[in-house]
Order: C-alpha cells, then structure tokens, then sequence
C-alpha cells in the first residue's frame, strides 16, 4: 500500500525527527570528538529545546487526527507528551553535564542514547497501533539498559543494567503476547479498529487476556506492585542523572500508553480490569511509602517513593473520567519536575564512588544554603504539601477517583500521602536542625544549579497558578 506523505504530517512528526537527527549528530561528534563533553551536551540541549518548542508552537485544540496511515496520532495530546520528554531530557542534559566530565563517561555515547530514548518516548505517546507502540518502547528500553550500565567501573552499575534487562526483557514478552491475543481477537493491532470490534464483540475472553498482558507489560515500566522489585537496585546502581530522566519522562511515556489502552471503547469490552488496577493503584501506595521509611540511601527512599506515585497516577487512571485524565497529564509533568531536581541535588552532592546517605545531608544547609533549600523545595511537594504542584497533582487524581466511585482508592492515597511526609520530611529535618560542620559538599556547577533553579520555578509556578496547565490538558482529549 503506497504511503503518500502530506506537508502536514511531515510537520507533525518534526520534533521526532530532530530528537533523532540530533542524536545521530551527537553520536558522530562522539566519534570524531571523543572529548567534547561541552560540544555533546550543547548540541543535545539545543536538540531537545528546538524539539519542544516546535511542539509548544501546535496550536491548541487540535484534537488527535491520524498519520501516516494511520499509525500515528498527532494533535494536543502527543505535543503534551513530547514538551514533557522534552523539558526532562533538557534538564537532564543540564544536570548531566558535569557529571559525565567528572566520571569520565563517553559523552557522546550518553547524549545520544538520552536522546534517542526520548524518540521511542515519543513513538509511544503517538501511536495508533500497537505495532509502532512496541517498537516506541523497546527503543526507549534498549536505550535505558545500556544508560543504566554506563558507568562500567562501577559494579552496581553494571548490576543494574543487567537487572533491568533480563526483567524488561521478561516483561517484554508478556506485553508483546498480549498483543498477539488481542490481535487474535480483533484481527487489528490498530487501536481505533480494535474498539471498534472489542465495542461490537463485548464477550471475548481472548480480548481480555491480552489486554491484561498488555496492561502487566505497561505495569513493569511504571514500576507498579508487584512487578516493581528492579527499581531500588536499578535506580541506586544507574547514573544519578539517568535515574531522574528514567523515573519521569520513561514513566510519563508508560502513562501514556496506559491513557491509550485504557480509552473507553478498550475498557468497554474489559470491565473487570478497571477494579484489578485499582487494587495495584492501592498495593503501589501502601508499598512504595512504607518501604520507604526504613531507607538510608536517598536514591533508595525516591526510588520507593516512584513506585509510590505510580499508584497516585494509577489513581487517576482507574478513575477513566476527564478529571482523571487531565489530573494524570498534571501530575505527569509536576512529578518530572520536583523528581528530577530530587535525583539532581544528589548528582550534585556526589563525589567518588560512594552513595549519598539522608545523614551524609546533616547540617547540609549551613554548607550549601541554596542547594538545601531547592532540595526543600521538591521533598515538600513530593510530599504534597501546597502551594507546591505535587499537591494539586494529587488533589486532582483524587477528585476523579471520588467522581468515579472509588473514594476507598482516594482514602488510602490520602493515608498513604501523610505516611511520606516522615521520610520525605526527614530530609529536611536533617538538613536544617542538626548540626555537623564538616560533611559532603556540592562544587559551584552553574549548568546544574540552573536546571535545578528552573525544575523548582515550575514546581512553584504550576502549584500557584494550576489552571495553566490544567487548561492546556483539558484540550488533549
């Protein structure tokens, strides 16, 4: 079948094509400038601010239409999507750059992989097949195995590499069967003709069953109960840097495949999965906080608390409604941002081999008064405290869930939110009311205190002002 390209649709798919054009520029000038860690992590950021401008610049209200023949999707909601991977690649590249110096990384190994798995990110929030949905996630997977592993003289690094790939690679069979039975069923892998038939067909026990493999496929990358046991040692073993960009925008990019496969004309035909999700939304809450109070290390403690927020985003998905639906966009990009300054203050404070303890912080802000009082920041809105936006972020999720009917859902994430306030707040406790004059330190990194600057104004700005970012989700469905 010929494939006869329009000017429109080639516009459609240009960030896509500049998060990979730069990618493969990066990788080359690896090549010919093995040393140019400034050159790489320029180009990369340039790549990632041009690519989400070209997306900020889509008018809003352009609903989703189909591309390409009907395999991608581009309107409102994949221009959120890709502004969001954006903006968490742009601070990551920020955050990194220092880093991959002081470490010795190959930088243009690093970029270019960071770069590249934010083009599978964006092949996911697009599709409208499965097929190109497949192919999106396992291009942004293969691109976080070698991310986690980079920092090969390091043994947990290479332990969480080889972790997250023989379970990703587990969980990548499960999705890939479901979609087969779902293909079986429907005798369509493309989504819209798959609603259709599933809406005609409501009784298809073989429907059900792949759905369900394609929903614990979804469930691995979001880190939910119980298919959440890699990410402690994945995130605590990865680059520091790596682990904020794969908690936030890798999350976001499995979030929307759940806001894809989750439509209502999919769950229709499928009732009965909507309340399994909503007792893992549960079991992700309870799990992720409580574990997370007998952490040490901080990037053990968000490592837990992502699984966490998984269930709080789940909540909102379970919800299906619109006031879930835009509470999930919310939340999505709220947590890229307090996260992502989370896991950046730490690559900040490294320094060696060793990991950071929450008591290596006593008396941090006597030390670093500013790098103390951005990491204040983030820990009061993971917690959920306003006028930050992780507060608003959860208000709405939860709002939804009561809409929907499940207000138990919402009570144990109300329980669950005050449980984090201990671990999260400890931080600060330590931070500010102990007293240790000598202790770690963070190295003036102008780069990095700007991502981090940047990351705690949108933390900020979007918990005063929600209604602009609430606005613009509104017009993605």
């Amino acid at each position: 079948m010929p494939l006869n390209l329009t000017l429109p649709e080639v516009v459609a798919v240009l960030p896509l094509l500049t998060v990979t054009l730069t990618a493969m520029l990066v990788m080359l000038m690896g090549a010919l400038k093995p040393q140019s860690t400034t050159g790489a992590c320029v180009l990369s950021g340039l790549g990632f601010a041009a690519a989400g401008l070209m997306a900020a610049t889509e008018p809003v209200g352009v609903q989703s239409t189909e591309i390409f023949g009907g395999m991608l999707k581009a309107g409102n909601f994949v221009d959120y999507f890709v502004m969001l991977f954006c903006l968490a690649g742009f601070l990551s590249v920020l955050l990194s750059h220092t880093y991959v110096r002081s470490k010795g990384l190959a930088a243009g190994e690093f970029y270019s992989l960071l770069l590249f798995s934010s083009a599978g990110m964006m092949l996911m929030a697009a599709a409208a097949d499965l097929v190109i949905f497949f192919l999106g996630l396992e291009v942004m997977s293969v691109s976080f195995y070698v991310l986690a592993a980079f920092a090969r003289s390091r043994p947990t690094s290479n332990e969480a590499g080889l972790k997250y790939f023989l379970l990703g690679a587990f969980a990548t069979g499960f999705l890939l069967y479901g979609i087969a039975l779902v293909y079986g069923a429907t005798g369509t892998t493309a989504l819209e003709g798959m609603g259709i038939r599933a809406s005609a067909s409501p009784r298809m026990p073989l429907f059900v069953v792949g759905l369900g493999l394609v929903i614990v496929g979804l469930m691995f990358k979001v880190a939910a109960v119980p298919f959440h046991m890699w990410v402690p040692d994945v995130y605590e073993g990865s680059p520091t840097p790596v682990s904020g960009f794969m908690s936030t925008a890798g999350k976001a990019a499995a979030f929307a495949g759940f806001l894809i496969v989750f439509a209502p004309p999919l769950t229709a035909a499928a009732p009965q999965l909507r309340p399994v999700l909503g007792i893992i939304a549960a079991l992700s809450m309870v799990a992720g906080n409580v574990i997370a109070i007998a952490q040490s290390n901080i990037k053990r403690m968000l490592a837990y608390s992502s699984i966490a927020h998984a269930g709080y985003i789940l909540v909102g998905i379970v919800a299906g409604n619109p006031a879930g639906n835009y509470g999930v966009l919310y939340y999505l990009l709220s947590y890229a941002l307090m996260n992502i300054g989370a896991f950046g203050v730490v690559a900040l404070l490294e320094s060696g081999e060793r990991e950071i303890a929450i008591d290596d912080c006593t008396g941090l802000s006597r030390r670093a008064p500013a790098l103390s009082a951005l990491m204040s920041i983030f820990m009061f809105s993971l917690t959920g405290i306003p006028p930050f936006a992780g507060f608003f972020g959860k208000y709405y999720v939860f709002a939804g869930a009561v809409q929907a009917g499940y207000t138990w859902l919402a009570i144990v994430g109300v329980l669950m939110s005050a449980v984090s306030a201990y671990f999260y707040l400890r931080l600060v406790v330590v931070m500010y009311f102990r007293e240790q004059p000598e202790g770690i330190v963070a190295q003036p990194q102008p780069l990095g205190m700007a991502a981090l600057a940047l990351s705690a104004a949108g933390v900020i700005g979007f918990g005063v002002f929600p209604s602009v970012l609430l606005q613009y989700a509104v017009h993605c469905f």
